[in-house]
């Protein structure tokens, strides 16, 4: 329905109420019959609900149904990514660790040149890879 015919039918269903009382009972029976006949050809508009099955004692179909992929559809790519996002953390720090190891060796074993100890850049990088 538009507009228009939307009003016509508020227009004619105020002026209906406001004379109900002053109406012929012929009239009122013959309304009364058109409005029987207008539900009765109505279409059901309604969708029909289906209740959640949330116990899975005695209902053996919803272990085999996918409705669980549609709560799982946020819930696993943000277990993913979070799964991802900790692998990534480790392995830069095994990285540092493995960088500042090969550094103490290097310091411990006496590798680097007398100089190395003199030169300030090389004090910042340690004091960098330390912290």
């Amino acid at each position: 329905m538009n507009t228009d015919d939307l009003n016509f039918a508020y227009k004619v269903r105020h002026a209906l109420n406001d004379n109900l009382d002053h109406l012929p009972p012929s009239t009122t029976d013959r309304l009364a019959a058109a409005r029987k006949l207008a539900v009765s050809r109505k279409k059901a508009n309604a969708i029909p609900l289906r209740a959640a099955q949330r116990a899975i004692a005695g209902n053996a179909s919803s272990l085999f149904s996918f409705e669980w992929l549609g709560r799982m559809g946020v819930a696993v790519p943000l277990m993913v990514m979070v799964v991802g996002l900790t692998g990534i953390y480790q392995y830069q720090e095994e990285q540092r660790i493995a960088e500042v190891a090969e550094l103490d060796a290097g310091v411990l074993s006496d590798e680097l040149p007398l100089t190395a100890y003199l030169d300030q850049g090389f004090n910042a990088y340690v004091d960098e890879r330390a912290q």
